[in-house]
């Protein structure tokens, strides 16, 4: 007998499907605008500039009124909850900007990350998605991370991160937002996590057909001395998620477009917008292209492209 979802009406799980349907359909993927404050602080201290909510409103402006090629590779914008009530030099809020494009606004909810490397913010849940709901929003991410060594993650991390996953998407999906995200950082072994990770999805009567997966690429520690080619890596990511997810359920593949190589070329010069927009239009443009089957590199990467990116022990 299927599982029936006894939390949801026939209705609830249409808009849920339509949802996630609407922001990866072929070729689109997610913007990620969502980083809290403080970890803005770091980017834009890299740059040189105060961690003021004026630069930030800007800069997000920047990236939100970005041409209209824009419009077929962005499903979603993930906003953060001081970004979801800023508003554009015209007064147009920003969810009604992604929307004006095609987009669907998504509000990050969890409160971070904790020492056993959990995830704290489900006090209050219920409340504060509904408002976000009223407030524009249509999906909504909640991030875990589980850090690979040597005797890490422990049996009780994967436990208390997959319950908290599961019991976060129950609740989200009461009020007609979709979760998308499930964020294990690192290249640690799927198979350790699956058994507890359906359990607890089932426990907590998780429509999956209303969710998104967003797992990580499997690569090698940042410091790992060994080097991997890109055929390998995706080999390794592909032959992970087939191992563990039914072929019927992965859907299409899509991408969550992160911000930070606009960022550079921005720079903080309100003369380099132009530059910015166009960095990030092509990052988007490419990764649309790349989940299309259609990519092919060219020597044509934006100066800032080329810089890595990563920052240890990272923290939205």
């Amino acid at each position: 007998m299927p599982y029936q979802y006894p939390g949801l009406t026939p209705e609830q799980k249409k808009e849920l499907s339509d949802i996630t349907h609407r922001i990866v359909a072929l070729g689109k993927g997610i913007l990620a605008a969502d980083e809290s404050t403080g970890s803005t602080a770091k980017w834009l201290q890299s740059i040189g500039t105060e961690n003021a909510e004026e630069k930030r409103c800007f800069y997000h402006q920047l990236l939100l009124r970005a041409d209209n090629r824009m419009n077929p590779c962005i499903g979603g914008v993930i906003l953060f909850h001081e970004t979801l009530y800023q508003k554009a030099d015209d007064g147009c809020p920003f969810p009604q900007v992604i929307k004006s494009k095609g987009g669907v606004a998504d509000i990050k909810v969890d409160k971070g990350m904790v020492p056993l490397t959990t995830t704290q913010g489900l006090h209050g849940l219920s409340e504060r998605c509904a408002q976000y709901k009223t407030d524009g929003t249509d999906f909504a991410k909640w991030r875990c991370v589980l850090k690979t060594g040597e005797h890490t993650p422990s049996t009780l991390a994967i436990m208390e991160n997959a319950t908290v996953l599961a019991h976060y998407a129950s609740i989200y999906q009461q009020n007609g937002i979709v979760e998308p995200e499930i964020l294990p950082d690192g290249d640690h072994d799927l198979k350790r996590c699956q058994y507890v990770t359906e359990k607890a999805l089932r426990d907590h009567h998780i429509y999956l057909e209303g969710t998104l997966l967003r797992p990580n690429m499997v690569t090698p520690g940042h410091i790992c001395t060994q080097k991997f080619s890109h055929e390998e890596i995706a080999m390794a990511t592909v032959t992970a998620l087939r191992a563990q997810f039914p072929a019927l359920s992965l859907g299409s593949p899509s991408f969550l477009e992160a911000r930070a190589s606009a960022l550079k070329a921005w720079g903080r010069k309100k003369e380099n917008k132009k530059a910015a927009q166009e960095e990030y239009i092509k990052r988007a443009l490419d990764n649309s292209l790349a989940c299309q089957g259609k990519y092919t590199p060219t020597s044509q990467t934006g100066a800032a492209a080329s810089k890595s990116l990563f920052i240890s022990n990272h923290a939205y």
